[in-house]
C-alpha cells in the first residue's frame, strides 16, 4: 500500500465521477481504505432511525460519501488546476510537497 499524499484541510479537484471538476477541501484521510471525504463532493442520502437517545439527527440526512484517492487531485492556486505530487527536501532538511507542473510548493 502506498502513501497517500492528501492530507486533512488540502484543498482537492475531483477528476472522475458525478461530482467531476468540483472543488472542495479534505475533511477526512482514511490512509488504510485509500479514501477521502471531501466537503459538498459525493453527497448520499442516508436514511437514519433512531436508536435510543444516543442519535441527534433522524430521517433522511444527506452527507459526504468517501471517495478513493485516485479520483481527486491537489488544487494547485498557481497553476489553477489539479496537480500531481512531487516531494522536494528543503535546505533545512524539511520535506516539501510540491506541484509537479511548476515546481511551486503546495
Amino acid at each position: 500500500m502506498s502513501k497517500m499524499k492528501i492530507k486533512k484541510g488540502d484543498t482537492v479537484v475531483v477528476l472522475s465521477g458525478d461530482d467531476k471538476g468540483a472543488k472542495g477541501a479534505v475533511k477526512l484521510t482514511m490512509p488504510k481504505r485509500q479514501m477521502v471525504i471531501v466537503a459538498g463532493v459525493n453527497m448520499i442520502k442516508k436514511h437514519q432511525k433512531p436508536t435510543g437517545s444516543t442519535r441527534t439527527q433522524v430521517g433522511i440526512i444527506e452527507r459526504e460519501a468517501p471517495i478513493h484517492v485516485s479520483n481527486v487531485a491537489l488544487y494547485c492556486s498557481h497553476c489553477e488546476r489539479g496537480v500531481r505530487v512531487g516531494y522536494q527536501v528543503a535546505p533545512d532538511g524539511s520535506k516539501v510537497r510540491v506541484c509537479r507542473r511548476c515546481g511551486e510548493p503546495l
